[in-house]
């Protein structure tokens, strides 16, 4: 008589499991190429840098988005700077500029990202990890 209660349930796609990493990374997929080819016309290299950089930036989103849990507060923090500063870093890398600037930009703009996840995330948990009651 009550079977129908055990009967699974469709899971529902939501905003932050696959939109909003593939919203980022379309967005960052557009953005790529355009910086590459600096004012000429599009090239198939660059249609594939834009897709390549699109695809590999929405699955690290998504990865560390599905997995962050398992990993503690301050490892969590230092990964979404990490991926901030590397994405940040390889787009001003396509503007030709120095590897130098590239690699302090990426190291301030993860810096940055990584201590305010780590603050966001200490300020909303308990002492075990647990997300606040409030």
């Amino acid at each position: 008589m009550a079977a129908h209660a055990a009967a699974p349930t469709r899971r529902r796609i939501s905003t932050h499991g696959w939109g909003l990493p593939v919203t980022i990374g379309v967005l960052y997929g557009l953005w790529a190429p355009v910086i590459a080819r600096d004012g000429g016309a599009l090239s198939w290299g660059q249609f594939w840098l834009g897709l390549i950089s699109a695809v590999v930036l929405a699955g690290a989103l998504y990865g560390l988005h599905r997995y962050q849990h398992v990993l503690p507060r301050e490892a969590r923090g230092t990964a979404w700077g990490a991926l901030a500063g590397i994405a940040v870093g390889f787009l001003f890398s396509l503007s030709d500029a120095s590897i130098y600037s590239s690699v302090l930009l990426g190291l301030i703009v993860g810096a940055c990202v990584g201590v305010a996840a780590y603050y966001l995330f200490y300020t909303h948990e308990d002492a075990a990890g647990h997300p606040a009651p409030w």
